[in-house]
């Protein structure tokens, strides 16, 4: 044991005394002719500070200018093509107090139907309802198919 703790002392005063190795940082030399400033195209150029909404010029930070007026809207759109595709979305906001309904015709037959609210801190809350009935019809074998094998 006292011979690993001689070893490692001595390879401390070995690595302490080596030249060349130091902890604090320098700034790297330029290798571009010695010319000052050869290397500032490494730099990023300046740009212009970007305001997002804030009336203050650029500094640290700019919170977000609070809306004028609370949010309000409404939209709707319906979906009912030759394909089967059936299905739409209605939304109205005023404030913080949003309700709106959504419908899509299942593959079954059903139609599944969502109408949820949203306001405040009670979260999203919906009801879901379907109308109609499941279906599911027979399968029937195609016309090309034989389920006995036929060799050459």
């Amino acid at each position: 044991m006292a011979l690993k703790l001689i070893a490692l002392a001595s390879l401390l005063a070995v690595a302490s005394a080596m030249p060349g190795l130091s902890q604090s940082y320098q700034a790297p030399g330029s290798s571009f002719n010695g010319a000052a400033g050869a290397a500032n195209f490494l730099r990023p150029a300046a740009r212009p500070a970007v305001n997002f909404g804030g009336s203050a010029p650029a500094g640290p930070y700019n919170p977000p200018v609070a809306p004028v007026s609370p949010p309000r809207y409404n939209f709707n759109y319906a979906v009912n093509d030759a394909f089967g595709n059936d299905f739409g979305h209605q939304e109205g906001r005023d404030g913080y107090n949003t309700q709106g309904s959504y419908y899509v015709q299942l593959p079954d037959g059903r139609l599944q139907k969502v109408t949820y609210t949203v306001n405040g801190d009670q979260g999203y809350v919906a009801q879901v309802t379907y109308e109609g009935v499941a279906q599911y019809p027979a399968s029937q074998p195609s016309a090309s198919y034989s389920s006995a094998p036929s060799y050459g």
